[in-house]
């Protein structure tokens, strides 16, 4: 490899892109080099995950660029184009990088590799670190280093990331590398192949579409129906289809098949390139503590036994370990509420400050431990290496409604909150599949749709129980409602593969890692990433929106008589003793209650909930119910609040509160007749258990897809499936009880 004079460019920062195999301590490598300080957001119109970050090495600056781990640079959609993209330096916000750094574990070299061929095909200095030296070394595995880069013509650095061993080595290599003429590829198919390759670029400067880079020829001609061929044909219509087929056939019919041609090419350039640069211990000696161990968590029994054990604890820690972490977040929200409220007089202002912000505050960090213990247990599963053999455990289950063993636990926790959940689609490398469990994750029923069973249940859900009190009515209901949308997910999920993202469902490729003691700190700094990820880019929307729904809920209405009641309250209060109680304060009390429900009919919420009652009245609802449902779509137990104040109950109610209950049987239609009945309950249940009232989820969809559309497209299927299934529900059980 000839070295060019780099003192022209001695000055300016350089771009450098890091690739890998997934499980080849990528995201390690890239926070020890970049100090864990990194910049996270999308790629422009796609849901990848942009992740820059910068080192000073040598007196320069560098940009690193991490890039999604993949297993080829085959694209087959628009976000596995990405990664095409900015290696070309087709991506305008980042440029042409000047390096390239391939990471590949040292003890699958022959695997890794394949990843690493492509690469030298674009024409970009490499630098290659072998990564998990030491467990390659453990291993009895020699490598000829001096070989292998005498062959590879590539800069050659070992390391052991996770321990920080060959780090300064990197980034000296990334320098070297960087004022370096990337070396000529080597070519690995027939001759024919070249040849249609050049005659393509001839075809597509005649179509007018300029000249496009040769790699991106290779592709279109290599990978049918590519990503690479989509966006081309976007320009040259149905020609270009045609073209490639007839290119195809030609190639074909020269002994050189399409696609099988690839594999073979690059697997055999990696045996003649590996044939006697490892050495490896005899086969018996090869048995490693992680093949012990596997014999049983991959087991179809025990490793099936082992896996749904593991998932108890994982979802009851979401569910039960993090209620007093957000009891506690509730406890510092009251204390601040409480504060504000003694330094601000009631009216518009306070209400703002209470109702508003430090409620829009609330809402968001009350996810937090949640999210925290979630992606906590996720980052401890894969850098120990058994996240891996999950998705392997239960691909054949997932692969039945066309998903990958990958969507069960971000399916799986979104049973505590769909946010960690969709946030969680992170670990699926596909698109397809990612969107997918994106989009149905709301579905599954979270622990906020709860409080709406319960209230339902034990006010109108009659208590008859069969063998002696063990199986009860209301227990089944409860179940019922529980296990609605997984069971509705089912077939959305199907429609959505055979639809929206149409495709061959990809094989499940994934490599096994080795296991190993997770590194304190790299779980640390991955939890601490997917929370301040969680805090900045979706906490800002959902407070947002929680703003919003209070200034529907509070204007136009006329406050004034309210603020003065509230001043009035507080002026008795402060004059009783702790255990005193005020027949004035009481009666201050009941009459709050009431202009706290007129307020709210007369604000926009209220009206409209008015507007929307001909739509709901098929459901069995009146407005009151509409605005309820309105009401709690910055979270779903939100309803229970404001059915206390439309019913003037005041807003502190829970479900379990008898008064309530008792409100709720009592409560008619302007003509005396039952509003709430078991049909009513039963579509109002099944309702929350398939519509996505929840902002703070279609926020999150909003910031992990970079889009607007897919949010809004959730929020349209599932109120309609969820309007549906309420007014199936009410129609044919209030004709069954007449």
């Amino acid at each position: 490899m000839s070295v060019t004079d780099p003192t022209s460019t001695a000055t300016r920062p350089l771009t450098v892109a890091l690739i890998g195999n997934p499980n080849t301590g990528k995201s390690t490598l890239f926070n020890a080099l970049t100090g864990g300080k990194a910049r996270i957001g999308n790629f422009p119109g796609v849901t990848v995950e942009k992740k820059t970050g910068k080192f000073q090495h040598d007196g320069r600056d560098v940009l690193l660029v991490d890039l999604p781990g993949t297993y080829s640079l085959a694209p087959r959609s628009a976000d596995e184009m990405v990664s095409v993209d900015v290696l070309l330096g087709r991506q305008q916000e980042i440029g042409k990088p000047d390096a390239v750094v391939c990471i590949v574990d040292a003890s699958n070299l022959e695997r890794n590799l394949y990843l690493f061929s492509q690469i030298r095909d674009l024409r970009i200095p490499v630098v290659l670190v072998l990564n998990m030296w030491d467990i390659a070394q453990s291993r009895g595995i020699q490598i000829d280093l001096d070989q292998l880069r005498e062959r590879t013509q590539a800069v050659i650095v070992t390391t052991s990331a996770a321990k920080r061993v060959g780090i300064e080595d990197v980034r000296t290599a990334i320098i070297a590398a960087t004022g370096a003429e990337a070396f000529t590829p080597v070519k690995l198919f027939p001759e024919s192949f070249y040849r249609e390759a050049d005659s393509l670029g001839e075809w597509l400067t005649e179509q007018g579409l300029g000249e496009v880079p040769f790699y991106l020829r290779e592709r279109m001609l290599l990978d049918v129906h590519g990503e690479t061929e989509h966006r081309v044909s976007l320009k040259a219509n149905d020609d270009l289809s045609h073209y490639l087929k007839e290119a195809r056939a030609r190639l074909a019919s020269e002994g050189c098949r399409i696609p099988l041609v690839e594999t073979k090419a690059r697997y055999d350039w990696i045996r003649t390139l590996l044939d006697g640069v490892i050495e490896r211990t005899s086969p018996e000696e090869q048995q490693t503590g992680s093949d012990r161990i596997d014999r049983i968590l991959t087991h179809r029994v025990w490793g099936l036994l082992f896996f749904a054990l593991l998932m108890f604890v994982v979802f009851q820690a979401i569910y039960t370990w993090a209620g007093p972490f957000m009891e506690m977040v509730e406890w510092l929200q009251q204390l601040i509420t409480d504060a504000v409220q003694a330094v601000i007089a009631p009216g518009t202002l306070r209400s703002l400050v209470v109702d508003g912000i430090i409620a829009g505050v609330g809402s968001v960090v009350i996810f937090l431990p949640q999210i925290v213990l979630l992606f906590l247990f996720i980052a401890i599963m894969e850098d120990c290496g058994y996240m891996a053999r999950a998705a392997f455990l239960m691909d054949k289950l997932m692969t039945r409604i066309g998903l990958s063993g990958k969507s069960f636990l971000p399916l799986m926790s979104s049973f505590a909150c769909a946010i960690p959940g969709v946030m969680a689609t992170r670990v699926i490398e596909n698109r397809r599949d990612r969107m997918v469990t994106m989009l149905i994750a709301p579905l599954m029923s979270c622990s906020a749709r709860l409080p709406v069973y319960l209230l339902m249940v034990a006010a109108f859900i009659p208590g008859t129980t069969w063998l002696g009190g063990w199986i009860g009515l209301q227990g089944m209901v409860l179940f019922g409602m529980q296990a609605m949308g997984a069971l509705v997910a089912i077939p959305v999920a199907w429609l959505l593969k055979k639809t929206l993202f149409p495709g061959e469902t990809p094989p499940f490729v994934m490599e096994l890692p080795p296991y190993k003691w997770p590194s304190v700190r790299i779980v640390f700094q991955r939890v601490y990433d997917q929370a301040k990820a969680f805090l900045v880019r979706a906490g800002t929307l959902i407070f947002c929106v929680t703003v919003l729904i209070w200034a529907a809920g509070y204007f136009p209405a006329d406050h004034t008589r309210l603020h003065a009641n509230q001043a009035e309250q507080e002026q008795v209060e402060a004059t009783l003793a702790e255990e005193e109680t005020s027949e004035r304060l009481e009666e201050l009390e009941a009459e709050a209650r009431i202009l706290s429900a007129n307020a709210i009919r007369e604000s926009f919420l209220g009206r409209a909930g008015m507007v929307v009652e001909p739509a709901v009245k098929p459901l069995g609802w009146d407005w009151r119910i509409g605005v309820g449902a309105i009401a709690s779509f910055p979270a779903r137990e939100v309803i229970i609040a404001t059915m206390g104040t439309i019913f003037s109950l005041g807003g502190d109610v829970d479900e379990e509160d008898a008064s309530l209950m008792q409100t709720l049987r009592t409560a008619t239609w302007p003509d005396g007749t039952p509003l709430f009945t078991i049909p009513v309950a039963l579509s109002i249940m099944v309702f929350f258990a398939l519509c996505a009232q929840c902002g703070a989820t279609l926020m999150v969809i909003r910031r992990e897809t970079n889009s607007w559309r897919w949010p809004i497209f959730t929020f349209v299927y599932m109120t309609l499936l969820a309007y549906l299934g309420a007014l199936v529900v009410y129609q044919v059980g209030t004709r069954l009880m007449t």
